[in-house]
């Protein structure tokens, strides 16, 4: 399934420019090279064993754009970001998605994570989702301040939920923010780098 209105095309703080779109059935391969060069501590707590062979085309195949939304970002033809919305369409729950976001070491803190949030937003609003949440695991200093700038606010924390690809226990915290005030945020923070959401 093809969506209108990508790929989207940005610049970066620092001049990069970055193509994202929607992710599709023969992007196995790539996007497995993304999570492999990930640095470990990048790997320490994401939710699935990225590292697996199997689990690119599991992935692939669970994504149907109205339960799981996700996005790749692309500079040179290579993956250096991947963005996912979770929702659930049925239960008591559904107004509500959980957003991940990884994004290769070069590419951090230049924006990156920012536009995709953006794109996950406008995909949030065309389903009608009211809250958006991420989980953080404590010691993701980084990952908090981002979401905090997005307006993030901490919900809840689970002690000792969570045990990193070493066996080490941590805390998760569990974060989340209203739709329409994301995207308020969202817009400020990207007016710093100028998108060119170009077709």
């Amino acid at each position: 399934m093809r969506l209108e209105g990508y790929p989207k095309d940005v610049t970066l703080r620092d001049g990069a420019s970055v193509s994202i779109r929607p992710i599709e059935p023969d992007d196995g391969e790539a996007l497995a090279g993304f999570y492999r060069e990930l640095p470990e501590e990048d790997r320490l707590f994401l939710r699935e064993d990225v590292t697996r062979p199997e689990w690119p085309e599991e992935f692939i195949r669970s994504v149907d754009f109205d339960r799981v939304f996700s996005l790749l970002a692309e500079h040179q033809d290579r993956v250096v970001g991947n963005a996912t919305l979770y929702r659930s369409r049925h239960g008591w729950s559904a107004h509500v998605a959980e957003i991940r976001i990884a994004v290769a070491r070069p590419f951090q803190h230049h924006g990156l994570g920012t536009a995709l949030a953006s794109q996950l937003v406008l995909h949030a609003t065309s389903l009608g989702l009211e809250k958006i949440v991420a989980h953080v695991v404590d010691n993701q200093v980084s990952a908090k301040r981002a979401f905090e700038k997005l307006g993030f606010h901490k919900d809840a924390v689970l002690r000792g939920h969570v045990k990193d690809i070493r066996g080490v226990t941590r805390d998760l915290v569990v974060m989340s923010n209203d739709v329409s005030h994301l995207w308020e945020a969202m817009a400020a923070l990207m007016a710093d780098y100028s998108p060119t959401m170009g077709e």
